[in-house]
């Protein structure tokens, strides 16, 4: 963010690990009691078995991707003159002008069963930023297009969204 930037709003919201996060975890860990029998205790695991610098190669690259994964947050902020959505971690972020916002009102969804899950989704309803939880903001932009952010304070954002958009007048 440039230091000359106001930050009018400003939330970050870590994914929910409840159902992914064992999965996630399932293929580092198997590597790493892996990398432990064959190269820590000298057992090759099978006849043909990978190098002992395989083994140290793929563990650190699983535990890499496994700990980039867990750390992704969906970042919400009003700056500029724009509203930001970034998913942070993945170097992915979308830029809306004020002047683009037709319209901002809180819902509520399922993220499953409306978007296929979380993440950067495009579902029936428009594109969607969801991170956790039931509720968010559904924009409305000057093409037609619809842009769903998940938000803990929808309440919030879609009232500042509205004071700030070009339906509400102050751009």
């Amino acid at each position: 963010m440039r230091p000359s930037a106001a930050r009018l709003f400003y939330e970050k919201q870590r994914f929910s690990l409840k159902r992914i996060g064992p999965a996630l975890a399932t293929p580092p860990c198997i590597l790493l009691g892996l990398l432990i029998w064959q190269v820590v205790l000298g057992h090759p695991r099978w006849r043909h078995s990978l190098s002992n610098g395989d083994v140290i190669g793929w563990t650190i690259f699983l535990w890499a991707i496994f700990l980039r994964l867990i750390t992704a947050r969906l970042v919400t902020e009003a700056r500029d003159g724009e509203l930001v959505i970034s998913l942070r971690g993945f170097w992915r972020s979308r830029r809306i002008p004020f002047s683009e916002i037709r319209s901002a009102e809180q819902i509520h969804y399922d993220p499953v069963r409306d978007y296929g899950g979380y993440g950067i989704r495009t579902g029936r309803f428009g594109k969607a930023y969801i991170a956790a939880g039931t509720q968010g903001v559904r924009i409305k932009l000057a093409n037609g297009a619809a842009v769903v952010v998940g938000s803990q304070r929808s309440q919030e954002l879609a009232g500042f969204l509205t004071s700030h958009s070009a339906a509400g007048g102050v751009t």
